[in-house]
């Protein structure tokens, strides 16, 4: 019989007791548990994160784990799973819940929320490996783990298949800054300076040091205002896209505008939380040449400039970036217009697994939709497929029975056959 942590209709004070004695305080129960189906109450683990584990139902589990590696939440957000990220699409009431996914295929299934939101990368593995050590724990040994992230989590989910291949046995890293996390960063920077350029005045503060009124005024004044002024100046904004090289939707003309919202909403939400964990400023554009603006020679003598703090490229090189040591196989799904993590970094990753010698653990999927993390259904369980069979050398069993569209099923079978050239 497999134990579980916090079992609906027990008393709390009882979990409380039993973990401190039975399992050291492994895992508590937190009160106010999910009563999904198949998902059994959350729990805190001992980082206080909050974890949650779905099974599928008795006698089904095929022994396997999936572990999920969720994306960046705001700083500003209180510490909780992030239940719109669980879903695909995004957020959609309507989408098909990954949990539910992996369970009707019969693997287990796992998901923290982090201790800390925001820039999480360092916290989020020793997080994801305390939430199978408490998987084990709660039921059983897995006989493979497989780790899934997109975006943040998918750098999360590249360092952790590099760093920890004792715990993890094969990743699937989606849409993540893999390639380099210091040119991520200085990707995001290079939009808001020169949105500044570009579009003086709009946004108050520094690039680099956020005015705590924008983060808290962002929905309700500054977002509109952005908006407002990239529409008004259509001119000003196709110079911002072409010098920032900002990829957009050609059949959609209100890509740009929507990029790069959401692009200077990381610099307003990620900027001061990144300074306090990376010990410094980390973004440099000291000796950056702009090219592509009507007139570049003025754009480069007064567009703003700033030196990153070398403590914080130390903490980056040490924590944040990539080796390309691959542990065990990892697959890398991008789309090839992304606007907020571009697909620079598959080929700059690469780079460094080739250089490593780990090129026959590698691959990568180039989507041809736009858009960041631009998955469907179908899309997520080809590219799963595709590491399920790297790791087992096993094709991914009855998947049909998860695609409740007949669209889905055939989008599928079209793209297991073009990954399996990619074996």
């Amino acid at each position: 019989m497999k134990k579980t942590v916090g079992r609906k209709g027990t008393p709390v004070i009882y979990i409380l007791v039993i973990c401190a004695i039975v399992l050291g305080c492994l895992a508590a129960a937190v009160p106010t548990a999910r009563a999904e189906d198949n998902c059994e109450p959350d729990f805190v683990q001992r980082s206080g994160a909050i974890g949650r584990i779905c099974m599928p139902p008795e006698g089904k589990w095929n022994g396997d784990l999936v572990v999920y590696a969720h994306g960046y939440v705001a700083p500003t957000e209180p510490i909780a799973i992030p239940e719109d990220q669980l879903t695909i699409p995004p957020g959609d009431p309507d989408g098909i819940s990954i949990p539910a996914m992996a369970n009707g295929l019969d693997f287990a299934f796992a998901v923290t929320s982090y201790r800390v939101n925001g820039l999480a990368v360092t916290q989020g593995i020793a997080d994801l490996m305390d939430l199978v050590r408490v998987f084990k724990t709660t039921h059983s040994e897995p006989n493979r783990v497989y780790l899934v992230g997109p975006s943040e989590g998918g750098l999360i989910t590249a360092l952790a298949v590099e760093q920890r291949p004792n715990v993890f046995d094969g990743g699937l890293s989606a849409c993540g800054p893999v390639g380099s996390f210091w040119a991520q960063i200085n990707y995001w920077g290079d939009v808001r300076v020169l949105f500044d350029y570009f579009f003086p005045d709009v946004i108050p503060g520094s690039p680099v040091k956020i005015p705590e009124r924008v983060i808290k005024n962002w929905e309700t004044r500054y977002k509109g205002r952005i908006e407002r002024a990239l529409r008004k100046n259509p001119h000003a904004t196709a110079r911002l896209l072409k010098v920032a090289r900002v990829p957009v939707d050609p059949a959609d003309p209100d890509s740009g505008v929507e990029a790069l919202v959401q692009l200077l909403w990381y610099n307003v939400f990620a900027t001061n939380d990144g300074v306090r964990k990376l010990g410094g400023q980390p973004y440099d554009n000291l000796l950056r040449y702009y090219r592509g603006s009507d007139n570049d020679w003025r754009l480069n003598r007064d567009v703003a400039r700033f030196r990153a703090d070398p403590a914080a490229i130390a903490e980056i090189k040490a924590h944040y970036a990539t080796s390309g040591q691959l542990g065990g196989p990892l697959v890398t799904f991008h789309t090839l217009r992304d606007p907020i993590v571009p697909y620079w970094h598959e080929p700059l990753y690469r780079f460094k697994i080739n250089a490593k010698g780990s090129g026959a653990l590698h691959t990568n999927i180039p989507g041809l939709r736009y858009g960041h993390c631009n998955l469907t259904p179908a899309g997520v369980l080809a590219v799963f497929a595709l590491l399920v069979y790297k790791v087992t050398g096993n094709e991914l069993p009855d998947v049909e029975r998860v695609l409740p569209y007949a669209q889905a099923r055939v989008e599928y079978q079209d793209l297991v056959r073009a990954y399996r050239a990619l074996r």
